[in-house]
């Protein structure tokens, strides 16, 4: 008998060094639902309102869009770290109001005021993130109760301190020129006026996608989020990073406080309430998860910009703006389902 010749099995290909296609890479990626629902979302718009396509029609879009977008930085970084903030649309206008009254009953160079608006938001973030560590309690609790104490906060020392629900006129202050045109001007762009809030949303997407994708903190973030005991074990600062999450929220509500308050001069104390569910569903529509761990700064922009061509898209096709908050929360539920599937195909692959 003639034996069989045996070839010996190579050596098993390890799938931990398996390389990926480029497609299923971009498929990984947390915000490529977000932006094929804005390209869709754009031809859309373009379509049933051709006004939507006017450059003038664009900067409105993208500057309905960075109000959303400048917070949405913050709160995608902080939903990415695992933790959710509810205080944020008063603590815009807490910022804002803390510049102009301070500003105004002092008589002070505005920008005094500014650096203390500065230091109050850094401080609410710090205590928000402080509290949250030191207790183990959810964020929802926390910035719940945040919400609820800024929120009287800035009805009560308004009235008591000027009598009203709004903050004086601080057009004609010292220093009140040159924070405008920092915070609240405009930039000519082939014969379009653009707002300077779009190129700070820009350059914070920017500065939030390198602290993510090129350095140690980014790996904290996405640790302390994914699983904050088992980042603990390997290491990671959880305290300070969580701690630094809520400041950069604080952070960005400042840098939009001082827009609202340089654009209009007043503020009204009421304001705020109800804004910063838009900021999380920008977020979530942008690819970041509830449970944390997942998203990016670049899923939150395009969260904000579809948030921006839906609010002044259905203006310009002349439908009834009663219905945006149907679309807004249609494109929410839409939104978490694709990205849950692409979170799925992408632990798969």
């Amino acid at each position: 008998m003639t034996a069989n010749t045996i070839t010996p099995a190579g050596p098993a290909a390890d799938e931990r060094v398996a390389s990926k296609s480029r497609m299923a890479k971009l498929l990984g990626r947390p915000e490529i639902g977000a932006l094929v629902g804005a390209i869709a979302l754009f031809a859309f718009f373009s379509v049933v309102a051709p006004v939507f396509l006017q450059p003038g029609s664009i900067a409105t879009v993208l500057y309905g869009a960075s109000t959303i977008g400048i917070m949405a930085v913050g709160v995608s970084l902080l939903m990415i770290g695992g933790e959710f903030d509810l205080s944020t649309g008063v603590a815009v206008i807490s910022s804002a109001l803390t510049a102009s009254l301070f500003s105004w009953y002092f008589s002070t160079n505005v920008w005094v005021g500014v650096a203390l608006a500065l230091v109050v938001s850094l401080a609410v973030g710090f205590i928000n993130g402080w509290i949250l560590v030191k207790t183990k309690l959810p964020s929802f609790i926390v910035t719940l109760a945040t919400f609820l104490m800024l929120t009287g906060l800035n009805l009560g020392l308004t009235r008591a301190i000027g009598g009203s629900v709004s903050s004086p006129s601080i057009s004609t202050m010292d220093g009140f020129d040159s924070a405008k045109a920092v915070f609240a001007s405009s930039v000519t762009l082939g014969g379009v006026e653009v707002r300077i809030t779009v190129f700070i949303w820009i350059a914070l997407v920017a500065v939030a996608s390198w602290i993510l994708l090129r350095t140690r903190m980014g790996n904290w973030i996405f640790a302390s989020g994914g699983d904050d005991y088992a980042a603990r074990a390997v290491g990671v600062p959880v305290v300070k990073t969580k701690i630094g999450l809520f400041m950069g929220v604080g952070f960005c509500a400042w840098i939009l406080g001082m827009h609202n308050l340089f654009a209009f001069s007043t503020v009204q104390s009421g304001e705020g309430i109800g804004n910063e569910f838009l900021y999380i569903i920008a977020a979530v529509i942008g690819g970041c998860l509830l449970t944390g761990g997942y998203g990016s700064a670049i899923g939150g922009a395009i969260g904000a910009f579809i948030f921006g061509m839906a609010n002044k898209g259905i203006v310009y096709a002349e439908w009834n703006p009663d219905w945006f908050k149907f679309f807004l929360g249609l494109m929410l539920l839409l939104a978490t389902m694709v990205n849950m599937v692409v979170k799925r195909r992408a632990e798969q692959s």
